[in-house]
């Protein structure tokens, strides 16, 4: 069976030719689709500060998703702990889990970007002792008992729906989330493939005496839309996938930053990408059966709905009837 996934970061950058509500509004639409449609999950990103009005508070629209929807689960992939109080956090979530009990998956993240620890006044040098103490603290008040927090005794209620806690994975593509993981007890989500990583953690978890538990990506990420004619349609949403893949090249860190590695200036250089894929819909027949899931992002780059909305279209009307189940 084909796993179909959907990702929204809801970027809307200044030649996007409809307002930021109806790309939101979309949104909405579309995750509702999607879920008709057997999709397993629909994804959303979260920074901050960006000048295209990138998702910023991911729990809140995970929360409209979760209400347009009866099965696929909703993931924010990642979430920016830091750049948010934990008690709140764990709060949000209990609620989101009691609204959809097992239907949110969140992916705990670092960020990378320097803007966004200078936004927060987080100082980027204690990172990962201060993810530790978020952990710490969002698995300690979903027990529903009380604890101490900055010398307060807490206590976090409703208690989530979801025993022992919502779904939580540690994310990120280092030796020290590796470690992180296995510290708490959590599945570990590395955010690209990885196979030395991957032996790593193994080796560790053996080291220790704990249970694997990772979901390492089979590859690169492949962002699909569907077209009869690719060429035609590849020369029509250029500017959104430039803007998205340069955005993201523009964030690079030296030790970290987003799995999207691509610099897209032209259509030539679309045309040969490994992440964004205009394909017939043959093509994602046969990419379904080679690889086994297939990704959309039909807002990719402030794109506008119509366009997004064919290349829905045609996977429902011209790929699904032929993925067997």
């Amino acid at each position: 069976m084909t796993r179909l996934v959907m990702r929204f970061d809801m970027r809307h950058p200044d030649f996007a030719t409809v307002t930021r509500a109806d790309g939101y509004r979309a949104a909405l639409d579309m995750t509702e689709w999607a879920d008709t449609q057997g999709f397993t999950t629909v994804s959303v990103s979260e920074h901050h500060g960006v000048s295209d009005g990138y998702l910023p508070a991911p729990l809140l629209l995970a929360a409209g998703m979760l209400a347009r929807t009866s099965n696929t689960v909703i993931s924010v992939s990642a979430l920016l702990a830091l750049f948010n109080d934990p008690i709140r956090l764990a709060e949000d979530i209990a609620v989101l889990d009691n609204i959809a009990p097992g239907r949110l998956a969140v992916t705990v993240g670092l960020g990378y970007r320097d803007e966004e620890y200078a936004m927060f006044g987080v100082d980027r040098r204690t990172r990962g002792k201060l993810l530790d103490e978020h952990l710490r603290v969002m698995l300690a008040a979903w027990t529903g008992e009380t604890f101490e927090h900055h010398g307060a005794k807490v206590r976090v209620t409703p208690m989530p729906a979801t025993h022992p806690h919502p779904l939580l994975f540690v994310g990120g593509s280092s030796r020290a989330a590796a470690r992180r993981a296995i510290r708490f007890g959590l599945p570990f989500l590395p955010d690209r493939h990885d196979p030395e990583l991957d032996d790593y953690y193994r080796d560790e978890c053996q080291r220790v005496g704990a249970s694997p538990a990772i979901i390492m990506p089979g590859g690169e990420p492949c962002y699909i839309h569907i077209a009869e004619d690719p060429e035609r349609t590849r020369a029509t949403i250029a500017k959104n996938i430039s803007h998205d893949a340069q955005s993201y090249a523009a964030w690079q860190q030296r030790d970290s930053g987003s799995i999207v590695l691509e610099q897209l200036r032209s259509v030539d250089d679309i045309a040969t990408s490994r992440v964004y894929r205009v394909l017939t819909p043959d093509q994602v027949v046969e990419r379904a059966k080679a690889t086994g899931v297939l990704m959309f992002h039909p807002l990719v780059g402030g794109l506008s709905p119509e366009l997004g909305w064919e290349s829905l279209r045609l996977f429902a009307e011209k790929v699904a009837p032929r993925l067997g189940g």
